[in-house]
């Protein structure tokens, strides 16, 4: 299974220390350059981390042969769609609600960080979500308590 990555979900994972595993619940991983530009930017504090993560998964993207209605969205979200459709990707990894709204609109499946967080736990790639839930607690990454809540219950801890 083919996913691509946007921004905001890959920092997520990469704050938890659960890029790895990306890998091991699909069998690719691919980013537009937007996306990665924003990732790898310099003084951002996953940026090594992605960096080395990314390498050799950025394919560009012919932005002229998608036509999304998505005001307000980033380059990297709207790349991150186009290359979904391109490559007839599996999944789009993406967290923003409105991004994300705007990609199930247009027929893309899609899971966030949480989300893989929660596959990997029941696919036993993972004993805990726990950690990585309070290792995002305690970023610079908002996500809202109720969700965070809500999600370890579904978790079963």
């Amino acid at each position: 299974m083919l996913v691509i990555a946007d921004s905001s979900a890959l920092v997520s994972l990469a704050v938890c220390q659960s890029l790895d595993v990306l890998l091991t619940l699909y069998d690719d991983v691919k980013v537009p350059q937007a996306v990665y530009d924003e990732v790898v930017e310099p003084g951002k504090s996953q940026a090594p981390r992605l960096a080395i993560f990314l390498e050799n998964r950025v394919v560009p993207v012919d932005m002229a042969r998608f036509v999304f209605n998505a005001g307000g969205l980033g380059q990297g979200e709207l790349e991150a769609m186009a290359l979904y459709k391109e490559l007839s990707a599996d999944v789009l990894l993406i967290d923003d609600r409105r991004a994300r709204a705007v990609a199930e609109h247009n027929q893309i499946a899609c899971v966030g960080a949480l989300g893989v967080l929660l596959l990997a736990k029941d696919r036993g790639v993972i004993e805990r979500v726990k950690p990585a839930v309070d290792a995002l607690r305690n970023s610079s990454i908002y996500y809202g308590e109720e969700l965070l809540t809500k999600v370890l219950e579904l978790a079963n801890e």
